[in-house]
């Protein structure tokens, strides 16, 4: 093909064709041409179906596979209009038939006047921060088939403004989120997987803060499941907060080897601590990864075989208590 300047004619570029039996791959070929040279939009009239005389249908069916296959590449980033200018209005009908009778549950296709365009239902993050969150997103195409082009940008512009009615976006900032480990970044990836958000986590602002956004009700959901998150932390850091300070006040041990004792661990040891002084009769702890149930009336602990040893509780500063 040649390419011209569009000289008195509404576009930038003009891309002639020679003929080829193939139309398929010469409409292939100009998406690509588009892309390469990141043209924004195209459009193309019903190919070969002039002089050439091929058959309106076949045409139809053959623009619109390539179209199909060129819109699902993961690659296209700047070609977001594909037109198909239909001038005679009987073969407007072999090109609504080759739309209505394809599938399109899998994601993408384009073509129009049949005019498409994609929706992208807001990109996920690929943030190069320590903490990333990768999402596949499946861009939704719309096509529309109209009689005249104030129709076809009608419609377009009632289901942009649908889609933008239905979108939200929404912030969390919280000094824990700079705490957030594989753990909680797992649970982040899942909440992105099971509902239609996109979460961009950025760690490195004061304070770090969280985005959701993605349709409204999706985002309300998330939002409150993050802050599930944020609240769990802060629970393990208080508890975490509250073992140290009880084990600076008493320490709780069990029988080690050669007549020694070992200490329990803080949140252990705190365990034992509030449950005696909640006055509970007993408590199950671990004691080198077998399960004991501790007496707190006798100190003395028995394991699931019915052994049984002695426990001691240290007051480090006795009355403090």
């Amino acid at each position: 093909f040649i390419t011209t300047k569009g000289g008195k004619l509404s576009c930038s570029k003009i891309i002639h064709l020679i003929h080829n039996d193939s139309v398929k791959n010469q409409v292939s070929k100009v998406l690509r041409e588009c892309e390469l040279r990141m043209y924004k939009s195209v459009a193309f009239p019903a190919i070969g179906t002039g002089q050439a005389g091929q058959s309106p249908a076949k045409v139809a069916n053959d623009m619109l596979d390539a179209i199909v296959e060129f819109a699902s590449k993961k690659s296209v980033q700047h070609l977001k209009k594909i037109r198909i200018v239909i001038f005679q209005v009987n073969m407007l009908q072999d090109f609504t038939e080759s739309l209505k009778k394809r599938d399109y549950s899998d994601p993408p296709t384009t073509g129009s006047w049949i005019s498409t365009f994609k929706c992208n239902r807001k990109r996920p993050t690929d943030t190069k921060k320590p903490m990333v969150l990768e999402k596949k997103v499946y861009l939704a195409t719309f096509q529309i088939c109209g009689e005249s082009q104030k129709n076809v940008d009608a419609a377009e512009s009632w289901i942009n403004n649908l889609i933008s009615k239905e979108q939200l976006e929404n912030s969390i900032s919280d000094e824990l989120i700079e705490n957030f480990d594989e753990k909680q970044i797992d649970a982040l990836a899942d909440l992105q997987r099971k509902k239609l958000v996109s979460i961009e986590l950025e760690n490195k602002l004061s304070p770090p803060h969280i985005k959701i956004s993605g349709l409204s009700r999706d985002v309300c959901c998330v939002y409150v499941e993050v802050q599930k998150i944020i609240q769990k932390i802060k629970d393990t850091q208080e508890e975490r907060s509250k073992a140290e300070l009880v084990y600076n006040l008493v320490e709780w041990k069990y029988p080690g080897s050669n007549d020694s004792f070992v200490s329990f661990d803080k949140l252990t040891n705190m365990h034992l601590e509030d449950a005696k002084i909640a006055k509970r009769p007993h408590l199950v702890v671990k004691i080198n990864k077998k399960n004991y149930k501790v007496d707190l009336n006798t100190l003395q602990a028995t394991d699931d075989q019915g052994k049984t040893i002695n426990i001691q509780r240290m007051p480090k500063n006795e009355g403090k208590l």
